[in-house]
């Protein structure tokens, strides 16, 4: 028997589907969707052309926000006599959408779980925006109300890698805006249509970008890859002083002065100094 025709081990297999190019589909996930006793989906459209792409069909399983929490409980009873394929409409599973507590649960009963790799979105952005990839956030959908979004970009200001996230087009330029107003004018890309005919990856200021988004957005998923912030000014003496003083009373002079050394990113041995300096004078 061909392996390619053996039944699949009963359990759950993560398979990551096209975002755009159907030629995108590795031929491990091709062989797993057709040889799966089901597949778990979003859309039964979507993943319907996908089966059809590749000639085959399958049972689909609606798994979506909307279902997930009643339907999980019988994926999960499936799981020990089925092979259950999860995808989701385009991309990753698991990426913004709920398929994470499937597979929380299905490890915990002890399933079998494989995952496929291959396409996303968020990482395919990165990769076209040119812009740092040693550190990076996936922070999805921003909220859509006004003071929510604010307190979200709040805390991703300070953190320092490039940021990614999802957005539409009619949300965009407000989006965009935000974004210039609480990280600063950093700069940034603005990527869409990835993998297809007209993949685009617009690059500028994110007031610039802003600007150009202004009378709306287009079509189509989009993903917007934000630079990390500048370089943080070194802190006032006063400051690291105050630190040495209170890190002293709590450690041996070496380590107090590592311990600052490594809040600040200044030199230890410059602050093993500060800190004899101020054992001495008293």
């Amino acid at each position: 028997m061909n392996k390619s025709d053996e039944r699949l081990e009963p359990g759950l297999y993560i398979v990551a589907t096209p975002i755009g190019n159907l030629g995108d589909l590795s031929p491990r996930a091709a062989s797993i969707l057709a040889r799966a006793d089901a597949v778990a989906v979003e859309d039964s459209r979507v993943t319907a052309k996908l089966l059809n792409h590749i000639g085959t069909k399958r049972r689909m399983i609606p798994y979506h926000d909307h279902s997930a929490d009643h339907v999980r409980t019988g994926l999960l009873a499936r799981l020990a006599t089925e092979s259950i394929a999860l995808v989701s409409d385009a991309g990753t599973p698991l990426i913004s959408d709920p398929g994470y507590k499937l597979v929380r649960d299905a490890r915990a009963a002890g399933a079998h779980i494989v995952t496929i790799p291959g396409p996303c979105a968020a990482i395919a952005a990165l990769t076209l925006a040119g812009l740092p990839t040693d550190r990076f956030l996936f922070a999805g959908f921003l909220p859509s109300k006004e003071k929510a979004k604010a307190d979200a970009i709040a805390e991703l200001a300070t953190i320092r890698a490039t940021l990614i996230l999802y957005e539409s087009g009619p949300r965009l330029h407000a989006t965009l805006t935000a974004l210039q107003s609480g990280l600063g004018d950093r700069d940034a890309a603005v990527t869409r249509e990835i993998s297809k005919a007209f993949e685009e990856a617009v690059t500028g200021t994110l007031s610039v970008l802003a600007a150009r988004y202004a009378d709306g957005g287009p079509r189509g998923e989009i993903v917007i890859v934000v630079a990390p912030p500048g370089e943080a000014p070194p802190p006032e003496a006063d400051t690291v002083d105050a630190l040495l003083r209170e890190a002293i009373t709590r450690l041996p002079m070496a380590k107090a002065a590592n311990e600052v050394a490594k809040a600040t990113g200044l030199d230890k041995r410059e602050l093993y100094a500060r800190a004899l300096a101020m054992r001495d004078d008293g």
